[in-house]
């Protein structure tokens, strides 16, 4: 029986969707072993500072990264919205399997929808897009801060005079929380973060078998999408100081990404969308990265 070793936060969220896929892989996989090994990252350590001041969405990823080029581990687990553009160097993205829902999802404590909130509602995100594209819908909300793994958000909603929160619908899923929903915003509505609701299966680049044992787990149309989301914010420059939005979607024989980019105080907001023949990952990501020069 072949042993392969897993990285994956702490986090009760990012447990559950690694085990998940490690049961995913075994299954296509005859005696694969799976272990884990759990890595606390900068963005778990330091909860009490928006990202934006810490760096960005590298750190939740650094640690990891680390844990797989030490040869600690062999491959992680990532939630692909937290996976900078850049990988680290001698690192690859082996597999992004289908997409979980990519919608955000409004909780509040009244259960009243987003259009019903009273005016001066008090909405936690640390989301600089969610802040953006929710104040275009009610600029009279009051947006704060909010930081934490989903169970403390929750929390802070009881606990601390917030009217709503706004989480990823693909995290509640997972959680098996999805009650918890009040509504689910539309792209429309919301823009989806860049990989929103996808996960993405990291691993070193010279390690051809176990990148060939991964890419079993790779599920093609949800790979080409998130493929123009990601070329979108590479030419943006985008990470957690900037609000960036990209959503793809395949209609019949196109791919259609809609996309959103501002200034860090969510000021100057872009908005632009391109259309072209479904193809394969690299033209997506040159798709992305043409409607991001638009923009930029």
């Amino acid at each position: 029986m072949r042993t392969l070793r897993l990285a994956t936060r702490r986090s009760k969220l990012a447990l559950a969707q690694a085990r998940a896929y490690g049961r995913s892989l075994c299954a296509q996989h005859d005696n694969l072993k799976i272990e884990e090994l759990h890595v606390t990252t900068s963005g778990d350590k330091f909860q009490d500072r928006p990202l934006q001041d810490l760096g960005g969405k590298g750190l939740f990823i650094k640690e990891i990264e680390e844990a797989l080029l030490e040869q600690r581990a062999d491959f992680a687990v990532h939630s692909i919205k937290d996976v900078p553009a850049a990988l680290a160097e001698a690192l690859v993205i082996a597999s992004i399997p289908e997409r979980e829902d990519p919608r955000d999802a409004l909780i509040t404590r009244s259960g009243a929808p987003l259009a019903e909130l009273a005016p001066g509602a008090v909405l936690g995100t640390s989301s600089l897009r969610r802040r953006t594209m929710l104040l275009k819908l009610r600029p009279d909300l009051d947006v704060r801060p909010l930081r934490g793994n989903v169970d403390t958000r929750l929390r802070k909603l009881d606990e601390e005079g917030l009217d709503a929160i706004v989480l990823a619908a693909a995290g509640l899923r997972r959680l098996g929380m999805e009650d918890r929903a009040t509504e689910l915003l539309s792209p429309e509505q919301c823009l989806p973060a860049v990989g929103q609701g996808a996960l993405g299966i990291e691993c070193r680049e010279a390690d051809e078998d176990v990148i060939a044992a991964l890419a079993k787990t790779d599920h093609e149309e949800t790979h080409i999408r998130v493929s123009a989301e990601r070329g979108f914010m590479l030419a943006v420059g985008g990470n957690c100081q900037l609000p960036v939005a990209a959503f793809a979607c395949r209609e019949d024989d196109e791919i259609w990404l809609r996309a959103m980019v501002a200034d860090p105080d969510g000021s100057r907001a872009r908005f632009g969308e391109r259309r072209s023949n479904w193809s394969d990952a690299e033209e997506a990501r040159r798709l992305g990265r043409d409607l991001g020069e638009a923009l930029r």
